[in-house]
């Protein structure tokens, strides 16, 4: 299945994509939450899905596509997982992953608007696999992560490189600034993904094309990740954990290059779908 949230901030309603048509499912009675994931959610979905099949309320093309899970507890990030990224910025690949945290405020749908924090001059892309986890987990097994997990989404790892490697303390006050956790179009679940470790991955600014490249080359898996970061904390149904990016990201260029207003950037993965985001200047509200 290819889940969809829909609608105004807020207002958000869930739906299914089916054969590349949107569907409302607000008759299922129930958002795409931590409830949902942790009541056996997904299959409840397929029942009613089979069971109204031809009878679902097509959903407008223009509506505004909400991120695919209702605010989840945590998002938690990999760090320098492919080699080729870790060698364009001048560190050295890890020995075990590198954790981060975005802010749930950081959260927003796929094709919302990127936002430049105010005094900010690095704000960088990054397109990464994200996994969404779908039982609760804690000290799981490698070999038995693949069933805590309930499907796969795009995210564009938004990141303010001055923020985050330039002041003092950890990644994340340049990781979860608001708007820099675009997520979507959609949640696929596992069975609708082709080979997980052989995905490519591409991200384009301005139509100009700066990342492109493969799961192949993550340095650790996803069945690994999932197992690592359940020893440190509990997963909980809902949660996203993003793997990781390619080289290509603009701090790695010579000399570096920066998003700006009025840039627009485009990014996919196969399988995922893409998302599209046009880039904005911090206004006060």
């Amino acid at each position: 299945m290819k889940l969809i949230r829909y609608g105004q901030p807020g207002h958000e309603k869930p739906g299914v994509l089916l054969h590349e048509q949107r569907y409302d499912v607000s008759a299922f009675g129930q958002d795409y939450t931590e409830d949902f994931f942790a009541t056996d959610g997904l299959a409840r979905l397929a029942a009613f899905l089979e069971a109204n099949a031809g009878a679902l309320p097509p959903v407008d093309a223009a509506e505004r596509l909400a991120p695919p899970v209702a605010r989840p507890s945590k998002i938690l990030c990999i760090g320098l997982n492919y080699a080729d990224h870790a060698r364009e910025t001048g560190a050295t690949p890890p020995a075990e992953p590198v954790l981060f945290m975005k802010s749930t405020t950081a959260y927003v749908g796929p094709n919302d608007d990127i936002i430049i924090p105010r005094n900010s001059v690095k704000t960088d892309w990054e397109v990464e696999l994200a996994v969404v986890i779908g039982r609760r987990a804690s000290y799981v097994a490698e070999a038995d992560a693949p069933a805590y997990i309930a499907g796969y989404v795009l995210h564009n790892d938004v990141s303010e490189r001055e923020f985050q490697l330039e002041r003092s303390g950890t990644w994340d006050k340049g990781k979860g600034c608001d708007t820099f956790a675009p997520v979507g179009p959609f949640l696929a679940t596992p069975d609708e993904l082709g080979d997980l470790d052989n995905l490519r991955l591409w991200l384009t600014v301005n139509g100009q094309l700066m990342q492109d490249g493969t799961t192949a080359n993550l340095i650790f898996k996803v069945p690994y990740l999932v197992s690592y970061l359940s020893e440190f904390m509990t997963l909980l149904p809902g949660d996203i954990i993003s793997t990781g990016t390619p080289a290509g990201v603009g701090l790695g260029f010579k000399p570096p290059v920066y998003l700006k207003p009025g840039d627009v950037v485009e990014l996919g993965i196969e399988g995922l779908g893409t998302s599209r985001q046009v880039v904005k200047a911090y206004s006060p509200a």
